[in-house]
């Protein structure tokens, strides 16, 4: 796959989201992702519609890779990831603290393999510390970085859980940046390193310029200020909703047009962003009714005519219409052989000069292991010992290796 990647080996032993997404990104852009699974399968197999054992959250994870499953309990298995380390670039987990140690493959022990190995380590609170090793999942994360607390129902006030994995999907951008930063670190030492991603960590800094704006300052702090984003709620309108706002004063001086009432702009409780923030009831008040009164599109077009913010707020099904989504080609096709075709967001970055091929398919489970251990010198003879001592997955089923791969 060409791509800025292109030539780096990353093996993944992550699995459900925060990891695999981050090897996903890397897929993406041209790297070759081995995807090591437990003779279960990664739990996201089982999660949303499926067809056989690829459900939409493992695809989207996922696409791009190349699955080998084994039974990582089994000396043999280990001896395999080390041989896959040896040759790799990047290494992602997402075990328990102490886990990937107790199976003589931690950081330590690879990096002394492979002291080009760039080895990242996803933790739900952290490597030590009083909650190190607790299960961590997205809703916990989201309840202990604040993350609940600043997205409260806005008629009862009780914290929420987000209906999406916010936090597995921030780390997984952290993750990504983190690793391409390790890489442009060897490329300049020649050294790989081990590099600790904590969950709680990536979604506290996630929070910190707009939830957490009233608890930087230490010394001589001034007054607090109403939280961000209390006058954000969507606008109802006739027919549905939309989001208009103005942080700028022009802005403003837009919206109050937008909606008629051009004299709010000089209302003193509305004349600083403070004030709007401060006031963002009494300033519901006054243009609720004005919003309820027209249909979604009359307040687009009014909106966009005074240069104000505007969007329409989509249903779900409604993005893969937008215009704007699909003059981006946001979304894209991928055919998944006997499964039908897919579809799935293409890379968000596009690399002029080093530009990437679409989204590969998803592995089936194990469908890239006879692939995989023949590049490691492992013959047809060897792979079956191994299946029958349990140290591989069984071999894949008839047909699915028939799903188109991208060449590495």
């Amino acid at each position: 796959m060409a791509g800025p990647l292109e030539g780096i080996r990353v093996l993944d032993l992550s699995a459900v989201l925060s990891g695999p997404i981050a090897a996903g990104m890397l897929a993406d852009q041209g790297a070759d992702v081995v995807k090591i699974e437990s003779p279960d399968g990664d739990t996201s197999r089982r999660i949303g519609p499926r067809k056989d054992d690829i459900s939409a959250m493992f695809l989207a994870a996922n696409r791009g890779k190349r699955s080998l499953v084994l039974d990582l309990k089994q000396p043999a298995a280990q001896q395999i990831v080390r041989e896959l380390a040896q040759r790799a670039d990047v290494l992602i987990e997402n075990f328990r603290p102490g886990a990937m140690d107790r199976l003589g493959l931690g950081h330590a022990a690879l990096l002394a393999l492979n002291p080009r190995l760039v080895y990242l380590s996803i933790s739900g609170f952290g490597q030590t510390g009083p909650n190190a090793g607790e299960r961590a999942y997205d809703a916990v994360i989201q309840a202990v970085s604040g993350i609940s607390a600043s997205h409260r129902n806005q008629i009862s006030g009780e914290p929420q859980v987000l209906a999406a994995a916010l936090c597995d999907k921030l780390t997984a951008l952290t993750a990504a940046q983190a690793i391409c930063a390790a890489l442009l670190a060897r490329a300049r030492t020649g050294k790989g390193q081990w590099v600790e991603l904590a969950m709680l960590d990536a979604a506290v800094s996630f929070q910190w310029p707009d939830a957490m704006y009233n608890h930087v300052w230490l010394d001589d702090a001034p007054p607090a200020s109403p939280e961000f984003g209390v006058s954000q709620k969507p606008w109802k309108t006739a027919d549905g909703y939309a989001v208009a706002s103005g942080p700028q004063p022009v802005e403003f001086a837009g919206l109050c047009a937008g909606f008629g009432r051009p004299e709010l702009a000089k209302d003193p409780r509305f004349a600083s962003v403070d004030g709007r923030f401060r006031h963002a009831a009494a300033l519901r008040e006054e243009l609720d009714p004005q919003a309820a009164a027209i249909d979604t599109a009359t307040l687009l077009e009014r909106m966009r005519a005074q240069n104000c913010p505007v969007g329409r707020v989509n249903e779900r099904h409604e993005v893969l219409a937008d215009p704007q989504v699909l003059h981006n080609g946001t979304l894209v096709e991928v055919d998944h052989g006997a499964l039908g075709r897919v579809r799935l967001p293409r890379s968000p970055a596009r690399f002029n000069g080093t530009p990437a091929a679409g989204p590969g398919p998803a592995p089936h489970l194990g469908q890239h292991a006879a692939d995989v251990l023949a590049e490691l010198g492992h013959d047809a003879a060897q792979q079956n010992a191994w299946r029958a001592a349990g140290v591989l997955g069984p071999a894949p089923a008839s047909g699915k290796s028939s799903v188109p791969t991208t060449p590495r």
